[in-house]
């Protein structure tokens, strides 16, 4: 009886001390470990002071049913506790909660699936009478999903290009504009962007002196970043006054902030100071962590001051230690960063051929490999032996070819590993073989859930400069597909129409004529500027320019006027030369090549006849030719047999 009223208690109960609701509920839990009101209310508790371990081991105590009943506080603990998947598949099910909306799209952008992030964001600002509060929570989120997904590659998944007048008005949305802007390269844009956020952030009424001082932090990190990119060391200093490393609360920016820190004072200069530098700050856990693309950057840096110091044997095994855990072969950036490295440190500072020799011998114990392949071509790149690049390439590609793995042939045909072979063949002129490798490319994509795009677009128009039935067939089926997922793909359109254009030109006329026209495309071409510039020779200079190029003459910049005339000393001239008379142009040929030879004598004469086309034929010519000719022929059976001589008579 007391431990329901007890219970009955805590459900009218209005406390505001978070601890004070813990200590009641555990109160309730001591005399009745089922209650399960009394066990929601402490994992609530537990969440508003921050203690999600605490939460998530009650979760586990009390089993499904609590699970169940509280999907959403379990989702959060997860999610807090630095397993974002296990979160989305918790409240993924839960149909209709707006809250596990904002959660599943939290979990979704820690896990990096962004795609899934934005496509969220977006769905919850088109609920309009839901939004109440929300549009600049939402707002800052979808540019963060943005800038994102622009540094893991997927531009075409972008939703945003430039910061509204709405935009502006905040410093977190200015904040993540920059970021979009650093992802894309655009630093000058970046560089007002958060000069713009510093200056919000400042003047915000909505901060304590505390909150403005750990926002300001990260934006001197991320701006110290990009003046360092951009090489004003000036600046950079300015910049670095205002960035104190050991108060800035979050693991995974101190890392950052400490990478950029060490590199824009010059610490390169000293690698052992390097070294101390970047191993000052400790690595961060689940719940804080990098993101791939920011931890290959500070991996990658790590394993570079210990090779600066030559750390050799310590890389080599905690490279091969994490590499024996990673699939092989594997098309993964992280993966193949530990596989370069590892490389690395096997040629112990060596360079030229020392280091390819031992980075070949790497490839041939492990010649599926993407790093160390990657790494061997570079070598041969750079001493500039392309063939023996292709062929390392080549030999690796045929390994993972003839695997009946499908994992394997997925990364046989990977688009940027086949962007490095087409690159080495067009250096070497190799058209043949780049138009095989994109159709036994396109012809494995095809039949994938999800084919790169680019690549068969690549594919499709190296196919169709073919003169092979079969490829344009190929380049047809190619274009047809991609008309089909895209019929407002120009690309698409365009490549459709022209691989069935020489076959079927009625099957594509109507998509014809939604291509734009020429006039319109070359309709902002100033011509009259081009040719006065020297790009396009007018009509009238056609001909000359032509045969200037055929006798290898030299074109003249544009707009050349003032060029002296080179002056022939005396001594070269001849002694009865006249510089009012014109020189005969004809003066290099010989004498009988001229047109006014005229030669002497009789059998001089008979020779220059013979020699004019058109001219009359004499008999006695004609019998001489005919003579040389049956005199020139040799005899039926071949051989080099010889008439018999006559006997001499007797006298």
């Amino acid at each position: 009886m007391a431990t329901q009223s007890l219970s009955s208690l805590l459900q009218r109960a209005t406390i505001d001390d978070h601890e004070e609701v813990l200590r009641s509920s555990d109160a309730v839990l001591a005399k009745s470990k089922t209650n399960a009101h009394a066990q929601h209310v402490k994992v609530v508790a537990l969440l508003k002071l921050d203690r999600y371990e605490d939460c998530l081991r009650v979760f586990e105590e009390c089993g499904d049913r609590l699970k169940q009943k509280a999907a959403l506080e379990y989702g959060y603990a997860l999610y807090k506790c630095g397993q974002p998947d296990a979160a989305i598949g918790v409240v993924s099910g839960l149909v209709g909660d707006r809250g596990a909306r904002h959660l599943e799209a939290q979990a979704s952008y820690r896990a990096e699936k962004f795609r899934r992030t934005a496509e969220v964001y977006e769905e919850l600002a088109r609920d309009l009478p839901s939004l109440d509060n929300e549009e600049h929570d939402l707002r800052i989120n979808a540019w963060a999903a943005d800038a994102q997904l622009q540094w893991k590659g997927y531009p075409e998944s972008v939703r945003h290009a430039r910061p509204t007048r709405d935009d502006l008005e905040a410093f977190e949305t200015v904040y993540n504009a920059a970021c979009l802007s650093i992802a894309k390269g655009e630093f000058d844009q970046a560089v007002m962007l958060l000069k713009r956020a510093k200056e919000l952030c400042r003047t915000s009424e909505d901060l304590t002196p505390e909150d403005r001082a750990a926002e300001l932090l990260p934006i001197a990190v991320q701006q110290l970043y990009v003046l360092i990119c951009q090489g004003k060391s000036e600046e950079a200093e300015s910049v670095l006054e205002e960035i104190s490393v050991k108060e800035i609360p979050e693991l995974s920016t101190r890392r950052i902030a400490q990478n950029n820190v060490t590199l824009a004072r010059g610490a390169t200069a000293n690698p052992y100071l390097l070294y101390k530098a970047l191993h000052e700050t400790s690595i961060s856990s689940d719940s804080d962590k990098l993101f791939d693309n920011q931890d290959n950057i500070m991996t990658g840096n790590l394993h570079a001051a210990d090779l600066l110091v030559q750390k050799y044997d310590g890389v080599i095994r905690s490279t091969s230690k994490a590499l024996s855990r990673a699939p092989y072969p594997s098309a993964d950036a992280s993966t193949n960063l530990l596989s370069v490295y590892n490389a690395a440190a096997h040629t112990r500072g060596q360079t030229g051929l020392p280091a390819l020799k031992a980075v070949l011998s790497a490839l041939e114990k492990r010649p599926k490999d993407l790093g160390v392949l990657l790494t061997a071509v570079q070598l041969y790149v750079v001493a500039g032996n392309t063939t023996g690049a292709i062929a390392t390439l080549e030999k690796s590609l045929q390994h993972l070819e003839e695997s009946i793995s499908e994992q394997d042939k997925e990364i046989r045909f990977n688009p940027g590993l086949l962007s490095v072979l087409i690159s080495l063949y067009k250096q070497e002129g190799r058209k043949m073989q780049i138009r095989s490798e994109l159709a036994k490319a396109a012809t494995f994509w095809k039949e994938q859930a999800v084919p790169p795009t680019p690549l068969l677009r690549a594919a499709g128009a190296s196919l169709l400069h073919s003169s092979l039935r079969s490829d344009l067939t190929q380049a047809a089926e190619l274009f047809e597909s991609m008309y089909k997922k895209d019929s407002n793909d120009v690309f698409a359109v365009a490549g459709y129409v022209a691989s069935h254009a020489t076959t079927d030109y009625a099957h594509v006329a109507a998509q014809a004529q939604t291509l734009p026209s020429i006039a319109d495309l070359i309709a902002d071409v100033d011509v009259a500027s081009l040719e006065a510039a020297g790009v396009f020779p007018s009509s009238a200079t056609t001909a000359a320019a032509a045969a200037a190029a055929i006798a290898g003459a030299r074109k003249r910049p544009a707009g050349n006027k003032d060029r002296v005339t080179k002056r022939v000393r005396k001594s070269r001239l001849p002694k009865d030369y006249d510089p009012s008379k014109t020189a005969d142009p004809e003066r290099w040929l010989p004498l009988r090549d001229r047109s006014t030879y005229r030669p002497r004598g009789r059998k001089g004469k008979q020779r220059a006849a013979e020699r004019t086309q058109g001219g009359v034929v004499s008999e006695k010519s004609e019998e001489t030719a005919s003579a040389a000719g049956q005199a020139q022929q040799k005899p039926p059976g071949g051989g080099g047999a010889s008439s018999k001589k006559k006997k001499k008579a007797k006298r």
